[in-house]
């Protein structure tokens, strides 16, 4: 299976239309169109099913798809890697992020990092942990930021100062919002929104055994989605502060939960990674500078 044909198949699946695909492409139809017949030939399986005008994938092309998006992504930054190994003064880092107003201790080692060498360029991805651990395993990302305690035996780590504070994201009209803290009792009988990585390990955590009596009507992995739903009167969002606007012109407030819930954010990276220059450069300044300020690192 070559990546020169992974990216044929990729290019006709986004188009829908070989014709247009293979103009794209600048080859000729019949030689897109053999070039596919082969890879379906070679794989077993029928990827599209086709039409006069279009072509759309079978259930065989849609799992081809994902991964044909994952290996060409990991070719594109193993050879965008090397390309960078003489360029200290450029090349690309990839880091995965979970939603936290922590991240812009992260964001100043950024700044302060292209101010040096501005050919850096950073490329954020959004997951939860269960998503960004895997594009980590799969080597599309150099570091993750994650809001969940750090599996040693896999990953080094920084822990980054400061914590995310739990609370509820709610309407300024809604009853709890006459309340300044939130207590677990409060939101018993009140319809729940959270995130998915929430309700598999921090809701356990926080209802213990009356998790299972929750009314939890969505879930998401965006808070700004949550805020959405929120505004619209569908549920109060179990969130971390600072993630959605709850300013004085929002609709919407926010109130921390009561006893006080925090959780720290740590980067992590891969036990035994090579970096290039460019991540080296960041984990230098992150090391240096998170240290300075209470922050951990370990490497057992």
């Amino acid at each position: 299976m070559e990546i020169r044909v992974l990216r044929y198949f990729l290019e006709v699946a986004r188009e829908g239309n070989i014709t247009h695909a293979a103009e794209r492409l600048h080859i000729t139809q019949p030689t897109l169109s053999r070039q596919l017949k082969d890879l379906e030939a070679e794989l077993g399986k029928k990827l599209f099913v086709r039409s006069s005008f279009s072509v759309r994938l079978t259930n065989e092309g849609m799992l081809l798809r994902k991964r044909a998006e994952d290996i060409c992504e990991m070719v594109d930054k193993t050879e965008a890697e090397f390309k960078a190994l003489d360029e200290i003064t450029g090349g690309d880092i990839h880091i995965g992020c979970a939603e936290s107003d922590g991240i812009k201790h992260l964001a100043r080692q950024i700044k302060a990092l292209q101010a040096l060498h501005p050919g850096i360029r950073v490329h954020l991805y959004s997951g939860d942990t269960a998503d960004l651990a895997q594009r980590l395993e799969q080597g599309l990302l150099d570091f993750a930021v994650i809001a969940q305690p750090v599996d040693l035996s896999k990953y080094n780590y920084l822990e980054l100062p400061g914590a995310d504070i739990w609370g509820v994201v709610m309407r300024k009209d809604a009853p709890l919002a006459q309340k300044a803290s939130i207590r677990i009792e409060d939101l018993q009988d009140k319809p729940l929104i959270t995130s998915r990585q929430g309700l598999r390990e921090d809701i356990p955590k926080l209802f213990g055994e009356k998790v299972d009596s929750l009314n939890v009507v969505a879930t998401l992995n965006l808070a700004y989605n949550g805020s959405v739903l929120a505004r619209e009167g569908l549920g109060y969002v179990l969130t971390f502060d600072k993630l959605v606007d709850t300013s004085e012109q929002s609709e919407l407030c926010f109130r921390p939960l009561a006893p006080t819930l925090e959780t720290k954010l740590y980067i992590i990276w891969k036990k035994y990674q090579l970096f290039s220059p460019a991540s080296q450069l960041l984990l230098e300044r992150m090391r240096a500078n998170f240290n300075n300020q209470g922050a951990t690192e370990t490497t057992l």
